[in-house]
């Protein structure tokens, strides 16, 4: 298997994918709500058919599992692989029109993202990880920087906490006072950990509710520009069971050394 190559075509699925949402973001659009009560628009369709049709068209084959078609999925194959996808991660980011959606393509080897895409469709920006090749973002012009996360802040440096613009946590203000001078930065979808891959952000708790879809591709973007993702338990983020799709808590942290 050529993580090379299979980068290539997945951003390529992604960035097809993002161009369906961006094809429904332009317009008026519906929504329509899921039995979770999380909304889901026909842009989440539309990637969705797009990213799954072209992974199963991959040699590879490797089975999906999609946010919009949970049932279809059988498991992982024998080699414990499984490609993990949310066709469009921050609807509600996408309904308010703010930008920060994503289109989030993982692959899952043994409960581990081995490899990861995020493509932001309205920035013109994608996100791109293996292991092997390191992490890089892909600019609106093409050009590719690889990503390094930036270490450990000074104590004389506060925090830059990236927080989200959805879901508020009780339990977020208990934390970042044990954290220490900080100052938070607000974001959607998994656009939140990417900038902490890019050095632009210190650190993100998610002291609420997140399925495995959510963060597998962005991890692996995380992990391979040198950060962690880690259940308040300090464990990192584990993907083997995925019958149980809900995430722990976590914090992302942008430095390698225990906290």
């Amino acid at each position: 298997m050529n993580m090379a190559n299979l980068v290539n075509d997945v951003e390529h699925l992604a960035r097809e994918a993002g161009k369906a949402i961006m094809a429904v973001y332009r317009r008026e659009f519906s929504v329509e709500e899921k039995e979770d009560k999380s909304p889901l628009t026909e842009a989440d369709k539309a990637a969705h058919e797009i990213i799954v049709k072209g992974l199963n068209a991959l040699p590879v084959g490797i089975p999906v599992l999609s946010e919009e078609d949970i049932d279809a999925f059988q498991g992982p194959d024998g080699e414990g692989r499984y490609w993990l996808v949310d066709p469009l991660d921050g609807t509600k980011e996408f309904i308010k029109r703010n930008d920060e959606f994503t289109v989030n393509i993982a692959l899952i080897e043994q409960g581990k993202p081995v490899l990861g895409v995020v493509v932001a469709p309205a920035l013109d920006t994608a996100y791109l990880a293996a292991e092997g090749l390191g992490a890089v973002k892909v600019e609106k012009d093409g050009t590719r920087h690889t990503l390094q996360v930036a270490g450990r802040p000074d104590a004389t440096t506060p925090w830059r906490v990236v927080g989200s613009r959805s879901h508020p946590s009780p339990d977020l203000a208990d934390w970042l006072n044990k954290l220490g001078e900080h100052e938070v930065l607000p974001m959607g979808s998994s656009l939140k950990l990417c900038v902490i891959a890019e050095g632009k952000a210190d650190v993100y708790p998610r002291l609420g509710p997140t399925c495995l879809w959510d963060t597998g591709a962005a991890q692996a973007v995380v992990e391979q520009a040198g950060g962690r993702v880690e259940t308040l338990q300090g464990e990192s983020l584990s993907y083997a069971t995925p019958s149980e799709t809900l995430n722990p808590h976590f914090v992302v942290w942008g430095h390698g050394e225990n906290r």
